[in-house]
């Protein structure tokens, strides 16, 4: 893989939307248009080879009913919903290792979420639906474990900044 983070970014991101465009023809998924998000499993980030197991964007603004979709670039990645992260009433998904997730965000609020396999290691991201961060608080009480505390406070911290 290169090294160089631009170049890195640009073939992920070209192999991404190669990926994405083939799978959501296999699957008739709609390719992507206004309203539509995708999050990428990476085994290290485009712009830090040295920021492994990552999604990019690690934190993500949706509207409400708006389509996000988990791209497993890399292999060896899933996405699951963090256990009270996620707004009331939304049902919890829980995809299997290297399996394109698509979810609707139709309840406004703060989802957190991880990578099973790397959760330890601090693979975890978030998805702010409607700018509501109503359960924000709830979100960030819940206790995490190794690197994943540290990786979820720095993504709340950027939210304190915004």
């Amino acid at each position: 893989m290169p090294t160089d983070p631009g170049r890195r970014h640009f073939l992920v991101s070209a192999g991404v939307f190669a990926g994405f465009t083939g799978v959501a023809l296999a699957n008739n998924v709609p390719l992507l248009t206004p309203g539509h998000h995708v999050i990428m499993m990476l085994n290290a980030a485009c712009s830090d080879d040295q920021n492994i197991n990552v999604f990019e964007p690690p934190i993500l603004h949706a509207a409400t009913g708006d389509v996000v979709t988990f791209i497993p670039t890399d292999t060896g990645h899933n996405t699951a919903a963090r256990r009270g992260m996620i707004p009331e009433g939304v049902e919890p998904w829980n995809g299997g290792v290297d399996e394109v997730v698509t979810l609707e965000m139709s309840v406004p609020g703060v989802y957190g979420y991880v990578c099973t396999p790397h959760y330890e290691v601090g693979m975890v991201g978030l998805i702010i639906v409607g700018n509501d961060l109503s359960n924000l608080d709830a979100a960030r009480s819940v206790r995490q474990r190794d690197r994943a505390r540290a990786a979820f406070r720095a993504l709340f911290e950027e939210i304190d900044l915004s």
